[in-house]
């Protein structure tokens, strides 16, 4: 029998967290072939001696919505081994949706992902209006990964309101238009319905996005009438409830009822914060409670640090300050030159050190430094000296080290600063429980402030190779079966044969995020935060190459990977 592709002498980990073993992998028309000894011959040969075979990987929190138009690759989820993401995420999406209305879709989607306007205005050439239309569009762009899409609650609340979402409450009528459409794209391939209600997303005129105006009745009728469908996974970034103990109570309860009656399986993301170390817990508790009434929640947790990564190349947190934004908007190699001057840095000194009194500081975007939790970050070795101290070691004030670091290391140096999950030893709790998932890169979103694709090679590198608090098969299981298996892939996320070849092909001693650098190829020139890998052999889609050594073969076999009830 002739293959489409061998891949020879690999150590095959085959995500269902059993042992290594050494063997040879077969593709033919984008299925595994065989895996054991293959002495037939492929069309292409990958030599993966000294290297582990494992499917590729599945992150499930993305917003990849508007960048699948225009960047055909899927970067920068590509070069950390990720060959499928689930984007719509938080009811961010961009349909169902007329392009006469993009403005809707735009206004939920700019200031609360950071994704920016002048960049899908550019880049998206709108050819639908229903969400049915939507996937279709997807299916027929170009991929080099694979994509599955929810449906997100702010689209479909302005698809039916129109201005009225940002400010009312659904009426009967609106209600059940929303539930049929959730039903018809459910039908058509969506992975799930996916809504926000947390104060952190906002439009660009200080607004709540559409879904955050919802009563809790609307999305439960919309949940319910998809759980009607037998298909189907509900998304939510949470209510902000504080430390009010029966606020969190009545929350919890309508979470859990909810995941009970409808009968969907329900997933969202949790951190832990410094200011309240406690604070995740009885989230992980809420799911353990739910399961014995019935019902599923997964919970997705991170690998690392939430983390704005601050820059004079992208931003800083003082870019919208007195002085700093005369600075900030002149040519880099002029503000370097600004910079060396002792009594205009003074200044710049000066505006850092005073009290913040600027807007609403929302999400990842940069916020005033807690000089003591920003980290410099030159290389991707961590370090545990904080910018307080290593500014009183040289006796300046920490806004002038970092201006002195940035120009020592000519702009290409950032400053980490942790927003969440600070604790590492939370991280590791979170990700150890048996109702979590380790996923949540938001890649497609805040690109210029945050880099998180990189949160598997992470996990391998950090969690696995340096900490040794995963074996490497517990770690792959966690980022491909696990993740595969709750928005229903069932046909990846395991190396058997019969399943789709989509593989991640490296070396478990050198895998690593490499350090973040600053392009601008997004379309209208637009700024962001670009991070590849070390160690990354090969990723594979469908049986194909994509890229080879982070390099792209020119290979686009990417999928759109729809629904159960989805037919054809």
């Amino acid at each position: 029998m002739g293959y489409d592709l061998v891949i020879k002498n690999g150590t095959v980990v085959d995500g269902s967290g059993a042992p290594r073993y050494r063997a040879d992998v077969a593709v033919k028309d984008g299925r595994i072939a065989a895996i054991g000894r293959v002495t037939a011959r492929g069309k292409q040969t990958l030599d993966a001696e000294g290297h582990v075979v494992t499917p590729g990987f599945v992150d499930g929190h993305t917003h990849m919505d508007a960048q699948v138009f225009w960047d055909p690759i899927g970067s920068c989820s590509c070069y950390h081994g990720v060959t499928t993401a689930v984007m719509g995420n938080c009811g961010f999406t961009l349909a169902p949706c007329k392009q006469a209305d993009a403005d809707y879709v735009f206004r939920n989607l700019e200031r609360a992902e950071d994704i920016s306007r002048e960049s899908m205005l550019t880049g998206i050439d709108w050819s639908w209006e229903t969400f049915p239309q939507f996937l279709d569009a997807v299916d027929a762009a170009p991929k080099g990964i694979n994509y599955a899409g929810y449906i997100g609650h702010s689209a479909l609340r302005t698809y039916v309101m129109g201005e009225r979402a940002f400010s009312e409450a659904a009426s009967d009528d609106d209600l059940k238009r929303m539930c049929a459409t959730v039903k018809d794209a459910i039908g058509a391939g969506a992975i799930g319905f996916s809504t926000s209600r947390t104060h952190n997303h906002i439009t660009a005129d200080e607004r709540p996005v559409a879904s955050r105006i919802a009563t809790w009745d609307e999305v439960r009728a919309i949940v319910n009438a998809m759980g009607e469908t037998g298909a189907g996974i509900f998304e939510i970034a949470g209510e902000t409830v504080g430390r009010d103990p029966e606020r969190k109570r009545d929350y919890f309860d309508r979470l859990k009822n909810l995941a009970v009656e409808s009968g969907v399986p329900m997933t969202f993301g949790m951190f832990s914060v410094r200011v309240a170390p406690d604070f995740w817990r009885p989230y992980f508790e809420l799911a353990d409670q739910t399961a014995q009434a019935g019902g599923r929640i997964a919970i997705q947790a991170h690998s690392r640090a939430l983390n704005v990564l601050l820059s004079f190349e992208a931003h800083t947190p003082f870019d919208k300050w007195d002085v700093w934004r005369e600075l900030r908007a002149l040519p880099l190699e002029t503000q370097k030159q600004r910079l060396r001057d002792p009594a205009f840095k003074q200044r710049l000194v000066d505006v850092a050190s005073a009290p913040y009194t600027g807007p609403r500081i929302v999400g990842a975007e940069a916020r005033p430094p807690e000089w003591e939790w920003v980290y410099p970050m030159a290389s991707m070795a961590a370090t545990d000296a904080s910018m307080a101290d290593l500014a009183k070691q040289r006796g300046v004030h920490p806004a002038e080290l970092m201006i002195d670091l940035a120009l020592e290391h000519d702009f290409k140096i950032f400053f980490r600063q942790p927003i969440a999950n600070e604790d590492q030893g939370d991280v590791l709790e979170m990700m150890k429980h048996p109702r979590s998932v380790v996923t949540f890169s938001d890649s497609g979103a805040h690109v210029a402030q945050i880099m998180d694709s990189s949160l598997q090679t992470h996990l391998l590198s950090h969690w696995v190779r340096e900490k040794r608090a995963f074996t490497l098969e517990d770690a792959v299981r966690l980022i491909t079966f696990d993740t595969a298996s709750l928005w229903g892939m069932h046909d990846r996320g395991l190396l058997r044969v019969g399943m789709a070849a989509d593989f991640a092909v490296f070396d478990p001693d050198t895998i690593a995020p490499r350090l973040p650098e600053v392009v601008h190829d997004l379309p209208a020139g637009a700024k962001r935060l670009k991070q590849t890998a070390d160690g990354m052999l090969a990723t594979i889609v469908g049986g194909q190459i994509v890229l080879n050594n982070n390099e792209h073969t020119g290979a686009l076999p990417g999928q759109l990977l729809r629904g159960p009830l989805a037919v054809g």
